[in-house]
């Protein structure tokens, strides 16, 4: 989950120039809007076409929420048979494999049993037993994970994929790249606030993030310039999350315990080359808290981070690569 919004910079300029595009739409369960730079109507009509059938492509055959999608038959199959795949879900699978071991095990696309368990959502959330996190733990474990060539199978009934902890970053680099494949030289790609910039906006110095307050949601704490090809991600529990006896439940779950994550942070952003790195690395450095986190986010060049704990000032300062509290 990303808490960013964009804003503008003043112009640079004062010469006219076509006024930058907006394409808004439902998808990958949060709303979803590029911005980009094209002053030729059929062209810019070819992305969006080439956008959005991409995206609602990859939705139909990954989404979790969808019953005839690939990765609910998988799903269902755990425990009992394998299931075919073709060459593109191999491809995912195998990113699947570099995330769970740049993120030392911390980004697991297993963790669905104990979603479900903590569900945020319900109309009056309860805290699950131990017994029943320890049965719904059991069934985590990307390493649990069989394939072959063209195949694919969960061994537990029960197991179950979800790949919620980075697809959507993943979606926002394929649609920024297939901007530029369009010859689309400035595009901001936002998908529920996972964010891509490419180029610039038109007439002005860049694309402009606010950072949003987690002390004050809906409000902007500090703000940023992208100005080359970067990605920005964050991730916090501060609203997607359930208060019960007076603690927050988050909806960031530790794969280690097999609960939410409770460490003092608030938010965690990075912005590194591409969105899918800036939201991996903002999840992992979240759930490994501050000092920790950190450390991870500085363990990748080009990455850059700021994290906000529980004791933040309401208004932050600094640079990234730093801890607010």
């Amino acid at each position: 989950m990303t808490l960013v919004a964009h804003v503008y910079g003043a112009p640079t300029a004062a010469t006219p120039h076509c006024p930058l595009r907006r394409m808004t739409f439902g998808a990958l369960g949060t709303h979803c809007e590029i911005q980009y730079d094209c002053d030729d109507a059929a062209r810019g009509a070819a992305f969006e076409q080439a956008a959005l059938g991409w995206v609602q492509a990859f939705e139909a055959k990954y989404s979790r929420f969808r019953p005839d999608s690939l990765v609910s038959r998988i799903n269902a199959a755990a425990g009992m048979s394998w299931v075919e795949i073709d060459a593109d879900a191999e491809r995912l699978l195998a990113l699947c494999d570099t995330l769970h071991f740049l993120t030392q095990g911390i980004l697991d696309p297993t963790m669905l049993p104990l979603i479900r368990l903590w569900n945020y959502k319900a109309e009056q959330p309860e805290l699950p037993s131990d017994a029943a996190v320890e049965a719904a733990h059991r069934l985590v474990g990307w390493m649990q994970v069989q394939r072959e060539p063209g195949r694919i199978f969960l061994p537990q009934p029960g197991m179950a994929l979800d790949f919620g902890g980075f697809g959507k970053e993943y979606a926002v680099d394929v649609v920024a790249q297939i901007a530029i494949d369009h010859g689309i030289t400035g595009v901001l790609v936002d998908f529920g606030h996972d964010l891509r910039g490419i180029g610039r906006p038109p007439d002005r110095p860049a694309w402009h993030i606010g950072l949003e307050d987690p002390q004050r949601p809906g409000t902007h704490s500090a703000s940023m310039a992208l100005t080359q090809n970067r990605g920005v991600a964050s991730s916090g529990d501060y609203l997607r999350r359930f208060v019960i006896g007076g603690r927050r439940y988050g909806h960031i779950l530790d794969p280690r315990t097999g609960r939410p994550v409770a460490n003092g942070c608030r938010q965690a952003t990075v912005i590194a080359g591409t969105c899918l790195h800036a939201g991996i690395l903002s999840t992992t450095a979240f759930i490994l808290g501050a000092t920790k986190g950190l450390e991870f986010i500085q363990s990748f060049p080009g990455a850059e981070g700021l994290i906000i704990t529980e004791s933040a000032r309401a208004q932050t300062r600094g640079f990234f690569n730093h801890v607010v509290s």
